[in-house]
């Protein structure tokens, strides 16, 4: 009786901010989806002749994101049920966010891939474990971002200013992203004072033994793992973008990670549409810009003249996503019917 008296007090004890039942109800589902997303459709993935893994194809990668989606709204449907309609207009309001602006990591992601020769069929074990670090890694932004906003109020004006710049640059940059410079990558040089890179793939493999000159056995690193960590570099690079712009929506560090960490667990899924089809999507990219001016914009409101309602804020962001879609499917569309 003791025990489960003390297992009761603490579930029922609070961190940052929220029962810990509830922390744990996010992890035991993300580590579900994992386990069903490395387990159950890893045992799907039949072999070919050489070994390698079947490529996941454009139909199944939208069902699979669909699936993903799906789960997320439900979230955040028993987030607004649990904790009210503000939390929950806010959790949908990060996740449409952050999710829009994950779908630019599709960009960056897809350069590495072609800049390192990394076949499709090895795509997916670079994402699964990219997307494994950046649980971690936002895990860890998000606590001292966190920590920032609520020891020090004036950084939500530097927050604003630099989505305010960001989305600005956005708007007025032209082009796509260029493959990476690899010789000076600091990725690239970093590895190289660790261990020496072979210049072939050694099938799934991230790390592999090899004799040196001397004829000694070293361990090698292989380019899937300059990818995994080419990708996890540009997280880190999107994600100072992104936190500033989910602590503008909302300061409750449970919304602000759930809604990030959800947003992000479908990117490898539709990463395989995406790939195939970024090239319609051409507005999307100022639409992420508009969204950026929009949210700096926010945070100079909020702190000189009160919260805005958030509901205001998520009907303005999914009308300006939603219109980049459009406009993009509508542009392509158009460009098609003229060939």
């Amino acid at each position: 009786m003791t025990w489960w008296t003390e297992t009761t007090g603490a579930l029922s004890g609070a961190w940052l901010g929220k029962p810990v039942w509830m922390w744990l109800t996010f992890l035991t589902l993300v580590v579900g989806l994992l386990a069903f997303d490395l387990g159950v459709l890893g045992k799907r993935r039949a072999t070919g002749e050489a070994g390698e893994g079947r490529v996941m194809g454009v139909a199944s990668s939208l069902k699979l994101s669909a699936f993903y989606i799906i789960i997320a709204l439900l979230f955040g449907v028993w987030v607004w049920s649990t904790l009210g309609a503000e939390s929950g207009m806010n959790y949908f309001t990060g996740f449409a966010l952050e999710k829009a602006l994950a779908l630019d990591n599709v960009f960056v992601i897809s350069v590495i891939f072609a800049a390192l020769a990394i076949p499709r069929h090895l795509q997916h074990r670079v994402l699964f474990w990219g997307i494994l670090g950046v649980i971690v890694l936002r895990g860890i932004m998000i606590a001292l971002g966190a920590a920032l906003v609520s020891e020090f109020d004036w950084v939500m004006w530097i927050f604003g200013a630099f989505l305010l710049v960001t989305g600005v640059k956005l708007l007025l940059t032209k082009g796509g992203h260029q493959s990476p410079d690899l010789e000076h990558h600091v990725m690239v040089r970093v590895l190289r004072r660790v261990m020496p890179i072979t210049p072939q793939l050694h099938g799934e493999k991230f790390l592999v033994k090899l004799p040196d000159a001397t004829r000694k056995l070293r361990t090698h690193a292989t380019p899937l793992l300059l990818a995994l960590l080419m990708v996890e570099f540009a997280d880190l690079v999107f994600a100072v973008d992104s936190i500033p712009a989910i602590f503008a929506i909302t300061q409750d560090p449970f919304i602000v990670y759930t809604s990030n960490i959800f947003a992000i667990l479908g990117l490898r899924a539709l990463y395989f549409a995406l790939d195939a089809m970024i090239h319609r999507f051409a507005a999307l990219k100022p639409a992420l810009a508009l969204v950026l001016v929009f949210i700096g914009g926010k945070i100079f409101y909020n702190q000189a003249y009160g919260k805005l309602d958030p509901s205001i804020s998520l009907g303005v962001t999914l009308t300006i996503l939603l219109g980049g879609i459009v406009v993009s499917l509508w542009k392509s569309r158009s460009r098609a019917s003229t060939l």
